[in-house]
Protein backbone atom coordinates (compact mmCIF):
# COMPACT_ATOMS: atom_id res chain seq x y z
CA UNK A 1 0.00 0.00 0.00
CA UNK A 2 0.99 3.60 -0.35
CA UNK A 3 2.32 5.56 2.25
CA UNK A 4 2.57 9.75 2.50
CA UNK A 5 5.27 11.10 5.20
CA UNK A 6 5.55 15.11 5.43
CA UNK A 7 8.77 16.63 6.35
CA UNK A 8 10.73 19.82 6.53
CA UNK A 9 13.61 20.74 4.19
CA UNK A 10 15.49 22.98 6.78
CA UNK A 11 18.25 23.97 4.39
CA UNK A 12 15.58 26.10 2.24
CA UNK A 13 14.50 29.42 3.80
CA UNK A 14 11.75 32.04 2.45
CA UNK A 15 12.17 35.59 3.48
CA UNK A 16 9.89 34.90 6.45
CA UNK A 17 12.71 32.52 8.00
CA UNK A 18 9.88 29.55 6.97
CA UNK A 19 11.10 26.08 5.43
CA UNK A 20 9.24 24.46 2.78
CA UNK A 21 6.52 21.20 4.18
CA UNK A 22 7.81 18.10 1.64
CA UNK A 23 5.67 15.16 0.67
CA UNK A 24 7.51 11.91 0.53
CA UNK A 25 5.59 9.01 -1.35
CA UNK A 26 6.76 5.33 -0.76
CA UNK A 27 5.29 2.22 -2.36
CA UNK A 28 7.24 -1.63 -2.73
CA UNK A 29 10.68 0.31 -1.41
CA UNK A 30 10.56 2.62 -3.53
CA UNK A 31 10.20 6.77 -2.99
CA UNK A 32 9.52 9.89 -4.97
CA UNK A 33 9.28 13.32 -3.05
CA UNK A 34 7.13 16.50 -3.94
CA UNK A 35 6.93 19.89 -2.76
CA UNK A 36 3.22 20.89 -0.67
CA UNK A 37 3.33 24.01 -1.72
CA UNK A 38 3.50 25.31 2.17
CA UNK A 39 6.14 26.55 4.44
CA UNK A 40 5.99 26.80 8.34
CA UNK A 41 8.83 27.95 10.99
CA UNK A 42 11.15 25.35 12.17
CA UNK A 43 10.52 25.77 15.50
CA UNK A 44 6.51 25.40 15.13
CA UNK A 45 6.87 22.26 13.18
CA UNK A 46 8.56 20.48 16.22
CA UNK A 47 6.39 22.15 18.60
CA UNK A 48 3.20 21.33 16.93
CA UNK A 49 4.76 17.84 16.35
CA UNK A 50 4.52 17.80 12.60
CA UNK A 51 1.34 20.22 12.83
CA UNK A 52 -0.34 16.81 14.84
CA UNK A 53 -1.17 18.54 17.85
CA UNK A 54 -3.92 20.52 18.38
CA UNK A 55 -3.19 23.73 16.36
CA UNK A 56 -4.33 27.15 16.94
CA UNK A 57 -2.79 29.51 14.34
CA UNK A 58 -5.29 29.84 11.23
CA UNK A 59 -2.05 29.68 9.18
CA UNK A 60 -1.35 26.48 10.77
CA UNK A 61 -4.76 25.12 10.39
CA UNK A 62 -4.87 25.87 7.06
CA UNK A 63 -1.44 24.66 6.33
CA UNK A 64 -2.94 21.30 8.49
CA UNK A 65 -5.51 21.21 6.19
CA UNK A 66 -3.85 20.75 2.90
CA UNK A 67 -1.28 18.58 3.99
CA UNK A 68 -4.26 16.68 5.05
CA UNK A 69 -6.21 16.59 1.65
CA UNK A 70 -2.86 16.45 -0.78
CA UNK A 71 -2.40 12.44 1.59
CA UNK A 72 -5.70 11.77 0.88
CA UNK A 73 -5.67 12.93 -2.97
CA UNK A 74 -2.42 11.06 -3.15
CA UNK A 75 -4.32 7.44 -1.78
CA UNK A 76 -6.95 7.76 -3.84
CA UNK A 77 -5.12 8.22 -7.15
CA UNK A 78 -3.02 5.33 -6.13
CA UNK A 79 -6.26 2.94 -5.55
CA UNK A 80 -8.00 4.95 -9.40
CA UNK A 81 -4.81 3.63 -11.28
CA UNK A 82 -3.67 0.33 -9.68
CA UNK A 83 -7.57 -0.83 -10.29
CA UNK A 84 -6.79 -0.53 -14.13
CA UNK A 85 -2.87 -1.45 -14.04
CA UNK A 86 -1.32 -3.33 -10.67
CA UNK A 87 1.66 -2.51 -11.22
CA UNK A 88 1.39 1.06 -11.16
CA UNK A 89 4.52 3.12 -10.15
CA UNK A 90 4.93 6.22 -8.10
CA UNK A 91 5.99 8.16 -11.21
CA UNK A 92 2.28 7.41 -12.74
CA UNK A 93 0.61 8.86 -9.27
CA UNK A 94 3.26 11.82 -9.20
CA UNK A 95 2.44 12.85 -12.70
CA UNK A 96 -1.48 12.40 -12.03
CA UNK A 97 -0.78 14.49 -9.46
CA UNK A 98 0.70 17.03 -11.11
CA UNK A 99 -2.09 16.97 -13.79
CA UNK A 100 0.16 15.16 -16.61
CA UNK A 101 -0.76 12.41 -18.90
CA UNK A 102 0.76 9.76 -17.28
CA UNK A 103 3.62 8.74 -19.00
CA UNK A 104 1.98 9.22 -22.41
CA UNK A 105 4.40 11.23 -23.85
CA UNK A 106 7.65 9.79 -22.24
CA UNK A 107 6.63 5.72 -21.59
CA UNK A 108 9.40 3.76 -22.74
CA UNK A 109 8.38 1.01 -24.82
CA UNK A 110 10.48 -1.69 -23.16
CA UNK A 111 9.05 -0.92 -19.75
CA UNK A 112 4.98 -0.94 -20.86
CA UNK A 113 6.14 -4.11 -22.42
CA UNK A 114 6.89 -5.82 -19.11
CA UNK A 115 4.26 -4.40 -17.21
CA UNK A 116 2.13 -6.28 -20.17
CA UNK A 117 4.00 -9.25 -19.10
CA UNK A 118 3.99 -8.94 -15.58
CA UNK A 119 -0.15 -9.07 -16.10
CA UNK A 120 -0.14 -11.68 -18.36
CA UNK A 121 2.31 -13.54 -16.47
CA UNK A 122 -0.27 -13.64 -13.34
CA UNK A 123 -3.19 -14.76 -15.55
CA UNK A 124 -0.80 -17.67 -16.79
CA UNK A 125 0.07 -18.70 -12.47
CA UNK A 126 -4.18 -18.14 -12.50
CA UNK A 127 -4.92 -20.93 -15.16
CA UNK A 128 -6.02 -18.50 -17.79
CA UNK A 129 -3.64 -18.00 -20.33
CA UNK A 130 -0.95 -20.92 -21.32
CA UNK A 131 2.90 -20.95 -20.93
CA UNK A 132 3.58 -20.80 -24.47
CA UNK A 133 2.16 -17.31 -24.87
CA UNK A 134 3.72 -15.94 -21.93
CA UNK A 135 7.14 -17.37 -23.22
CA UNK A 136 6.34 -16.02 -26.81
CA UNK A 137 5.45 -12.29 -25.37
CA UNK A 138 8.87 -12.44 -23.17
CA UNK A 139 10.55 -13.60 -26.19
CA UNK A 140 9.10 -10.69 -28.55
CA UNK A 141 10.27 -7.97 -26.06
CA UNK A 142 13.98 -9.50 -25.90
CA UNK A 143 13.80 -9.06 -29.74
CA UNK A 144 12.58 -5.34 -29.34
CA UNK A 145 15.17 -4.66 -26.61
CA UNK A 146 17.90 -6.19 -28.55
CA UNK A 147 17.17 -4.11 -32.20
CA UNK A 148 16.60 -0.92 -29.60
CA UNK A 149 20.39 -1.82 -28.14
CA UNK A 150 21.79 -2.40 -31.81
CA UNK A 151 20.50 0.51 -34.01
CA UNK A 152 20.26 3.08 -31.35
CA UNK A 153 22.90 2.16 -28.27
CA UNK A 154 20.15 2.53 -25.72
CA UNK A 155 18.51 0.53 -23.10
CA UNK A 156 14.67 2.35 -23.41
CA UNK A 157 13.02 4.29 -26.17
CA UNK A 158 9.94 6.27 -25.97
CA UNK A 159 6.90 5.27 -27.51
CA UNK A 160 6.58 8.63 -28.38
CA UNK A 161 9.92 8.52 -30.66
CA UNK A 162 8.78 5.44 -32.28
CA UNK A 163 7.74 6.21 -35.86
CA UNK A 164 7.06 4.20 -39.36
CA UNK A 165 10.73 4.51 -40.40
CA UNK A 166 11.39 2.79 -36.47
CA UNK A 167 8.51 0.24 -37.06
CA UNK A 168 9.74 -1.12 -40.60
CA UNK A 169 13.77 -0.83 -40.09
CA UNK A 170 12.87 -3.65 -37.28
CA UNK A 171 10.91 -5.30 -39.19
CA UNK A 172 14.19 -5.39 -41.31
CA UNK A 173 16.39 -6.39 -38.79
CA UNK A 174 14.13 -9.13 -37.97
CA UNK A 175 14.04 -10.76 -40.78
CA UNK A 176 17.12 -10.53 -41.93
CA UNK A 177 19.50 -9.30 -38.84
CA UNK A 178 18.41 -10.72 -35.78
CA UNK A 179 20.22 -14.02 -34.60
CA UNK A 180 18.75 -16.92 -32.27
CA UNK A 181 20.65 -20.29 -31.76
CA UNK A 182 23.20 -19.63 -34.18
CA UNK A 183 20.40 -19.07 -36.78
CA UNK A 184 20.38 -15.02 -38.89
CA UNK A 185 17.08 -14.17 -39.58
CA UNK A 186 13.05 -14.94 -38.48
CA UNK A 187 10.27 -16.43 -41.21
CA UNK A 188 7.69 -14.08 -42.32
CA UNK A 189 4.97 -15.69 -40.61
CA UNK A 190 6.87 -15.23 -37.24
CA UNK A 191 8.28 -11.65 -37.65
CA UNK A 192 3.76 -10.83 -38.22
CA UNK A 193 3.17 -12.80 -35.29
CA UNK A 194 5.92 -10.38 -33.31
CA UNK A 195 4.56 -7.65 -34.57
CA UNK A 196 0.95 -8.58 -33.55
CA UNK A 197 2.63 -9.25 -29.94
CA UNK A 198 3.53 -5.44 -30.06
CA UNK A 199 0.28 -4.28 -31.19
CA UNK A 200 -1.04 -6.10 -28.33
CA UNK A 201 1.42 -4.52 -26.30
CA UNK A 202 0.35 -1.05 -27.23
CA UNK A 203 -3.41 -2.04 -26.83
CA UNK A 204 -2.76 -3.34 -23.27
CA UNK A 205 -1.00 0.54 -22.71
CA UNK A 206 -3.94 2.28 -24.75
CA UNK A 207 -7.06 0.84 -22.62
CA UNK A 208 -5.00 1.62 -19.64
CA UNK A 209 -4.52 5.33 -20.43
CA UNK A 210 -1.04 4.91 -20.86
CA UNK A 211 -0.79 5.98 -23.86
CA UNK A 212 -2.63 7.41 -26.69
CA UNK A 213 -1.92 6.35 -29.63
CA UNK A 214 -0.93 2.59 -31.53
CA UNK A 215 2.36 3.20 -33.39
CA UNK A 216 2.53 -0.07 -34.69
CA UNK A 217 -0.98 0.12 -35.89
CA UNK A 218 1.01 1.46 -39.28
CA UNK A 219 2.48 -2.69 -39.90
CA UNK A 220 -0.22 -4.48 -42.27
CA UNK A 221 1.47 -7.08 -43.42
CA UNK A 222 -0.38 -10.66 -43.27
CA UNK A 223 0.53 -14.22 -42.91
CA UNK A 224 1.29 -16.22 -45.51
CA UNK A 225 -0.92 -19.29 -45.58
CA UNK A 226 1.10 -23.04 -45.36
CA UNK A 227 -0.64 -26.44 -46.40
CA UNK A 228 -0.92 -27.74 -42.95
CA UNK A 229 0.51 -31.01 -42.64
CA UNK A 230 -1.78 -33.87 -41.67
CA UNK A 231 -2.51 -37.48 -41.95
CA UNK A 232 -4.59 -39.17 -44.89
CA UNK A 233 -6.63 -42.36 -43.77
CA UNK A 234 -4.43 -44.67 -44.50
CA UNK A 235 -1.42 -43.69 -42.67
CA UNK A 236 -3.56 -42.17 -39.35
CA UNK A 237 -4.45 -46.11 -39.33
CA UNK A 238 -1.07 -47.43 -40.31
CA UNK A 239 -0.44 -45.64 -37.21
CA UNK A 240 -3.06 -47.28 -34.96
CA UNK A 241 -1.93 -51.28 -36.27
CA UNK A 242 1.59 -50.66 -35.40
CA UNK A 243 2.60 -51.79 -31.84
CA UNK A 244 6.33 -50.83 -31.10
CA UNK A 245 8.41 -52.68 -28.93
CA UNK A 246 9.39 -49.72 -27.22
CA UNK A 247 6.75 -48.58 -24.32
CA UNK A 248 7.92 -44.84 -24.66
CA UNK A 249 6.84 -44.96 -28.60
CA UNK A 250 3.57 -46.48 -27.47
CA UNK A 251 2.91 -43.89 -25.10
CA UNK A 252 3.71 -41.29 -27.55
CA UNK A 253 1.78 -43.28 -30.54
CA UNK A 254 -1.36 -42.84 -28.32
CA UNK A 255 -1.51 -39.82 -27.30
CA UNK A 256 -0.63 -38.49 -30.44
CA UNK A 257 -3.78 -40.92 -31.68
CA UNK A 258 -6.09 -38.78 -28.70
CA UNK A 259 -4.97 -35.67 -30.26
CA UNK A 260 -5.79 -36.85 -33.91
CA UNK A 261 -9.42 -37.77 -32.53
CA UNK A 262 -9.79 -34.88 -30.29
CA UNK A 263 -8.01 -31.98 -31.78
CA UNK A 264 -6.77 -30.88 -28.20
CA UNK A 265 -3.35 -29.36 -28.18
CA UNK A 266 -0.14 -30.59 -26.75
CA UNK A 267 -0.46 -27.99 -23.66
CA UNK A 268 -3.92 -29.20 -23.42
CA UNK A 269 -4.04 -32.86 -23.30
CA UNK A 270 -1.14 -32.79 -20.43
CA UNK A 271 -3.26 -30.82 -18.63
CA UNK A 272 -6.50 -33.43 -19.04
CA UNK A 273 -8.19 -34.96 -16.02
CA UNK A 274 -10.94 -37.23 -14.82
CA UNK A 275 -12.80 -34.52 -14.08
CA UNK A 276 -12.87 -33.23 -17.71
CA UNK A 277 -14.48 -36.65 -18.85
CA UNK A 278 -18.00 -36.04 -18.42
CA UNK A 279 -20.77 -38.59 -19.07
CA UNK A 280 -24.56 -36.91 -20.57
CA UNK A 281 -28.17 -37.60 -20.53
CA UNK A 282 -27.62 -39.74 -23.23
CA UNK A 283 -24.46 -42.06 -22.01
CA UNK A 284 -22.10 -41.03 -24.35
CA UNK A 285 -18.96 -39.47 -22.59
CA UNK A 286 -17.45 -36.00 -23.68
CA UNK A 287 -14.24 -33.95 -23.19
CA UNK A 288 -15.25 -30.89 -21.31
CA UNK A 289 -12.54 -27.93 -20.97
CA UNK A 290 -11.21 -24.63 -21.98
CA UNK A 291 -8.35 -24.13 -24.62
CA UNK A 292 -5.24 -22.99 -23.01
CA UNK A 293 -4.14 -20.57 -25.88
CA UNK A 294 -7.42 -18.99 -25.99
CA UNK A 295 -9.02 -19.72 -22.98
CA UNK A 296 -12.76 -20.73 -24.95
CA UNK A 297 -14.73 -23.38 -24.14
CA UNK A 298 -14.20 -26.60 -26.34
CA UNK A 299 -16.62 -29.75 -26.22
CA UNK A 300 -15.66 -32.49 -27.69
CA UNK A 301 -17.22 -36.53 -28.27
CA UNK A 302 -15.56 -39.11 -27.41
CA UNK A 303 -15.08 -41.33 -30.29
CA UNK A 304 -14.63 -44.98 -29.88
CA UNK A 305 -10.43 -44.96 -30.51
CA UNK A 306 -10.27 -42.50 -27.22
CA UNK A 307 -12.37 -44.22 -25.15
CA UNK A 308 -9.78 -47.22 -25.83
CA UNK A 309 -6.71 -44.86 -25.44
CA UNK A 310 -8.28 -43.68 -21.86
CA UNK A 311 -8.81 -46.87 -20.40
CA UNK A 312 -5.66 -48.31 -21.00
CA UNK A 313 -4.48 -45.80 -18.62
CA UNK A 314 -6.45 -45.91 -15.35
CA UNK A 315 -3.85 -47.40 -13.69
CA UNK A 316 -2.24 -43.94 -13.54
CA UNK A 317 -1.76 -42.24 -10.00
CA UNK A 318 -3.81 -39.32 -9.11
CA UNK A 319 -6.29 -37.86 -11.62
CA UNK A 320 -4.74 -37.29 -15.32
CA UNK A 321 -5.81 -39.48 -18.38
CA UNK A 322 -2.55 -39.86 -19.93
CA UNK A 323 0.76 -40.07 -19.21
CA UNK A 324 2.76 -37.19 -19.10
CA UNK A 325 5.03 -36.47 -21.47
CA UNK A 326 6.97 -33.58 -22.64
CA UNK A 327 6.33 -31.19 -26.31
CA UNK A 328 10.35 -31.93 -26.83
CA UNK A 329 10.43 -35.40 -26.60
CA UNK A 330 6.81 -36.08 -28.28
CA UNK A 331 7.84 -34.48 -31.38
CA UNK A 332 11.11 -36.10 -30.84
CA UNK A 333 9.63 -40.31 -30.98
CA UNK A 334 7.23 -38.82 -33.41
CA UNK A 335 9.93 -39.36 -35.72
CA UNK A 336 10.74 -42.42 -34.99
CA UNK A 337 7.23 -43.36 -35.28
CA UNK A 338 6.94 -41.87 -39.11
CA UNK A 339 10.42 -43.74 -39.39
CA UNK A 340 9.15 -47.26 -38.85
CA UNK A 341 5.50 -46.67 -40.35
CA UNK A 342 6.90 -45.39 -42.94
CA UNK A 343 5.20 -42.12 -43.47
CA UNK A 344 7.04 -39.62 -45.26
CA UNK A 345 5.86 -36.60 -43.65
CA UNK A 346 7.64 -34.61 -40.51
CA UNK A 347 4.99 -35.60 -37.67
CA UNK A 348 4.79 -33.28 -34.85
CA UNK A 349 2.10 -33.23 -32.18
CA UNK A 350 0.27 -30.17 -34.28
CA UNK A 351 -0.24 -32.35 -37.40
CA UNK A 352 -2.74 -34.07 -35.01
CA UNK A 353 -4.42 -31.12 -34.98
CA UNK A 354 -4.69 -30.73 -38.59
CA UNK A 355 -5.54 -34.12 -39.14
CA UNK A 356 -8.62 -33.84 -36.88
CA UNK A 357 -9.71 -30.91 -38.82
CA UNK A 358 -9.50 -32.46 -42.17
CA UNK A 359 -9.72 -36.32 -42.27
CA UNK A 360 -11.61 -36.82 -39.06
CA UNK A 361 -14.00 -34.28 -39.19
CA UNK A 362 -14.50 -32.92 -42.79
CA UNK A 363 -13.47 -35.58 -44.39
CA UNK A 364 -16.62 -37.35 -42.63
CA UNK A 365 -19.23 -34.47 -43.29
CA UNK A 366 -19.07 -33.08 -40.41
CA UNK A 367 -19.56 -29.20 -40.73
CA UNK A 368 -17.41 -26.83 -40.32
CA UNK A 369 -19.37 -24.56 -37.68
CA UNK A 370 -19.32 -27.70 -35.38
CA UNK A 371 -15.52 -28.50 -36.24
CA UNK A 372 -14.54 -24.82 -35.07
CA UNK A 373 -16.63 -25.11 -32.32
CA UNK A 374 -14.53 -28.64 -30.98
CA UNK A 375 -11.15 -26.89 -31.59
CA UNK A 376 -11.61 -24.11 -29.92
CA UNK A 377 -11.75 -21.44 -32.36
CA UNK A 378 -12.69 -18.17 -32.06
CA UNK A 379 -13.60 -17.38 -35.81
CA UNK A 380 -14.56 -19.78 -38.94
CA UNK A 381 -11.60 -18.19 -40.89
CA UNK A 382 -9.15 -19.78 -38.28
CA UNK A 383 -10.65 -23.36 -38.78
CA UNK A 384 -10.67 -23.31 -42.49
CA UNK A 385 -6.51 -22.49 -42.10
CA UNK A 386 -6.52 -26.19 -40.76
CA UNK A 387 -9.22 -27.55 -42.48
CA UNK A 388 -8.43 -28.42 -46.23
CA UNK A 389 -10.89 -29.43 -48.85
CA UNK A 390 -10.45 -32.82 -49.63
CA UNK A 391 -10.61 -34.45 -53.38
CA UNK A 392 -13.32 -37.07 -51.46
CA UNK A 393 -15.33 -34.52 -50.45
CA UNK A 394 -15.25 -32.72 -53.62
CA UNK A 395 -16.26 -36.32 -55.26
CA UNK A 396 -19.11 -36.95 -52.81
CA UNK A 397 -20.68 -33.39 -53.73
CA UNK A 398 -20.19 -33.95 -57.34
CA UNK A 399 -21.80 -37.23 -57.24
CA UNK A 400 -24.86 -35.24 -55.96
CA UNK A 401 -24.62 -32.86 -58.29
CA UNK A 402 -24.43 -35.85 -61.33
CA UNK A 403 -27.93 -36.92 -60.19
CA UNK A 404 -29.59 -34.15 -60.96
CA UNK A 405 -28.23 -34.11 -64.62
CA UNK A 406 -28.54 -37.81 -65.08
Amino acid sequence: MIKTFFYLKTDKQNNKGESPIYAKIKLQGKTRTLSTGKFINKERWKSTNKLKNTLRLNTEKITKSTIDLLETKIESIYLELSKSDPNTTLDDVKNKLNGKAIGKSEIDILKLFQRHNDYFKRKFENGERSKASLQKYNRAKDLLTKYIKVKYGKTSFPISDIDNQFVYNLESYLKYESTFNSKVGISHNSVVKYFQCFKTICKYGIKRNLIISNPFICYDEKLKIKDAVFLTKDELERIEAKEFSSERLNKVKDIFLFSCYTSYAPCDVKNLTKNNLIKDSENSYWIITNRAKTNIKSNVPVLQPVMRIIDKYTYLNGDRLLPKISNQKINEYLKEIADLCKINKKLTHYVARHTFATTVTLGNGVGIESVSKMMGHTRISMTQHYAKVLDSNVKRDMNKLRQKYI
